[in-house]
C-alpha cells in the first residue's frame, strides 16, 4: 500500500495548554484544535440524539431488537459501502465529506418532519437502524480525513490529543440532552445535531485549506484533491493482509464487548429482582427494579466515561510514546483475558461487584486508548484505505461482530450457560483477539519498515 511522502519533523516548541495533553509541535497547534473540536462536536452531536432512539421504539423494544436492526444495518452497509466508495473515486476529499455530511444532515430534517406528522408512530426501527449507521460512518470519515492530513508520525503524537474531543462530546452531549428537549421539546436535538453536523463541516474545510497551504509552502503537489483510485472498501480489505487483520481486530473486539454488555445486564437483572424480591410485589415490585436499574445504568455510564477521559488525558501520549501503537492494542485484550478469567472462576459472591469493575474497566480503556489506536493503525497506509476500507471496517466489520455476539448468546442459551459458561467462552475470544493483535503488530512493523526507505528518499 502506498502513503503520502513523509514531511519534514515539525519544529518543537509548545502549543499552549494542548501541550499538557500530548506532544503537539510549532504550526501544528491550530489545526490539532480544530480537529479536537469537531470531534468533540460530532460525539456531543450523537449523544444528543440517541436518547430519541429509544423513546421512539418504546413498547417495541425486545432482546431480539439489536440482533434484527444489526441485522438490518450488515445488509444496508453492503450497499453503502460500496456507494461512499464510488463517490470517493468521483470527487475530492472535501466534496466527498460535504455530501456525506449533508445527506445525513437531510436524513435528520426529514426524520424531524416525519415524527411531528405521524407522532413518532411507525418510524422508530428505522431510526434505530440510521442511527447505527450514521454513528460508524460520520466517525470512520472524520478519522479518515485526520489520518489523511497527518503524517504516520504525526498522528502518532497528535491522535491522543485529537481523541480527547470525542471523549469529552461524548460525556458533555448528554448533559446537553435533558435541558434541550425541556425547552425545545422531544425532538429538537434532530435539528440541533443538523446544524453541528453543518459547523463540523466548516471545520473540516479549515483543516484542509491548513493542510493545502502547509503542502504548497513544501513545494509538494496536493493530492489530496484528487479522487481516490477506483478500488472499493472491501476489495482493499480483502487484498491486503494488514487491512484484513485489522477488520479481524474490529470485529472480535466488538463481539468480546458485546458478549460482556449481555453478562453485565444478566447480572444486573439478578441483581435488580433480589433487592425487590420479598417485600414488594406485582407493579411496585416491577417499578423498584426499573428504579434500580435505571439508577445502576446511570451511574455506570457515568463513571466508565469519567474513567475514559481520566485515561486519554494522563495515560494515551504516554503510552504512546511508551510502546507505540503496536503496543497499546495488546492493553485492552490483556485486560479483557484477566477479567473474564476472574469472572470465570468467581463465586456468587462479589459477582455483581466483579463484572461492574471489569465493564467499566473495558469500555472505558476502549473509548480512549484502545479506540485511539485503532484509528492510529491507518496512519501507514494508503488514502483509499484510510477512507474506503476505513469505512468499511469501522461500519461492516463493527456490525458483523454484533450479529456474532447475538448467535453466540442464542447458542449460549441453548445450552443453558450461566454467567461464568459465558464469561470462559469469552476468555478464550479474547486468546484469538490478541493471536490477531500479534499478527496485526507484525504487519505494521513490515509496513512501516517497508516504508522506510521511500520516505526517507522523499524527505531528502
Amino acid at each position: 500500500m502506498s502513503v503520502q511522502a513523509a514531511s519534514p519533523p515539525a519544529p518543537r516548541g509548545r502549543q499552549g495548554i494542548l501541550a499538557l495533553f500530548g506532544d503537539v509541535r510549532s504550526g501544528e497547534g491550530v489545526t490539532t484544535a480544530l480537529l479536537a473540536l469537531n470531534a468533540f462536536l460530532l460525539l456531543a452531536a450523537y449523544y444528543l440524539i440517541k436518547p430519541l432512539r429509544e423513546s421512539l421504539i418504546v413498547g417495541k423494544a425486545g432482546p431480539a431488537l439489536k440482533s434484527y436492526c444489526s441485522a438490518a444495518q450488515a445488509m444496508l452497509l453492503l450497499v453503502l459501502v460500496p456507494a461512499y466508495g464510488r463517490l470517493a473515486s468521483r470527487v475530492d476529499r472535501v466534496r466527498l465529506i460535504t455530501w456525506v455530511t449533508l445527506f445525513f444532515v437531510v436524513d435528520l430534517a426529514i426524520f424531524y418532519a416525519l415524527v411531528q406528522v405521524l407522532h413518532g408512530n411507525g418510524i422508530g426501527i428505522a431510526f434505530f437502524i440510521w442511527i447505527g449507521i450514521f454513528n460508524l460512518m460520520i466517525v470512520a470519515q472524520f478519522w479518515g480525513f485526520a489520518n489523511d492530513v497527518h503524517t504516520p508520525e504525526q498522528g502518532k503524537r497528535l491522535f491522543a490529543t485529537i481523541a480527547l474531543g470525542s471523549s469529552l462530546g461524548a460525556i458533555c452531549g448528554p448533559l446537553v440532552h435533558d435541558p434541550l428537549v425541556q425547552r425545545l421539546g422531544l425532538t429538537s436535538p434532530l435539528l440541533v445535531t443538523g446544524a453541528i453536523l453543518l459547523l463540523c463541516l466548516l471545520l473540516t474545510r479549515a483543516v484542509h485549506r491548513r493542510a493545502r497551504a502547509a503542502y504548497d509552502l513544501r513545494g509538494q503537489r496536493v493530492r489530496e484533491d484528487a479522487p481516490l483510485g477506483p478500488e472499493g472498501g472491501f476489495q482493499l480489505v480483502w487484498k491486503h493482509r494488514y487491512l484484513l487483520f485489522i477488520a479481524l481486530l474490529v470485529f472480535l473486539l466488538n463481539a468480546v464487548n458485546t458478549n460482556g454488555e449481555f453478562i453485565l445486564r444478566k447480572v444486573v437483572q439478578a441483581a435488580a429482582a433480589a433487592t425487590s424480591a420479598g417485600s414488594l410485589s406485582g407493579d411496585a415490585g416491577v417499578k423498584a427494579q426499573r428504579i434500580f436499574i435505571d439508577h445502576f445504568n446511570n451511574q455506570y455510564y457515568f463513571y466508565t466515561n469519567l474513567l475514559g477521559v481520566l485515561i486519554q488525558v494522563l495515560l494515551v501520549s504516554r503510552v504512546f510514546k511508551w510502546i507505540g501503537v503496536r503496543g497499546a492494542i495488546f492493553i485492552l485484550p490483556c485486560i479483557a483475558l484477566g477479567g473474564y478469567g476472574l469472572i470465570g472462576a468467581a463465586s456468587a459472591v462479589g459477582l455483581f461487584n466483579l463484572v461492574r469493575g471489569v465493564k467499566v474497566t473495558e469500555n472505558a480503556l476502549d473509548y480512549s486508548l484502545n479506540n485511539t489506536a485503532r484509528h492510529a493503525l491507518f496512519l501507514p497506509t494508503s488514502r483509499e484505505a484510510k477512507y474506503k476500507a476505513k469505512a468499511a471496517i469501522d461500519s461492516f466489520f463493527w456490525r458483523m461482530g454484533d450479529l456474532a455476539s447475538a448467535g453466540f448468546v442464542l447458542v449460549g442459551g441453548q445450552l443453558a450457560w450461566g454467567i461464568r459458561s459465558f464469561a470462559w467462552a469469552n476468555f478464550v475470544m479474547v486468546l484469538l483477539w490478541l493471536w490477531v493483535a500479534l499478527r496485526l503488530a507484525r504487519e505494521n512493523r513490515k509496513l512501516e519498515r517497508d516504508q522506510a526507505g521511500p520516505a526517507a528518499t522523499a524527505a531528502s
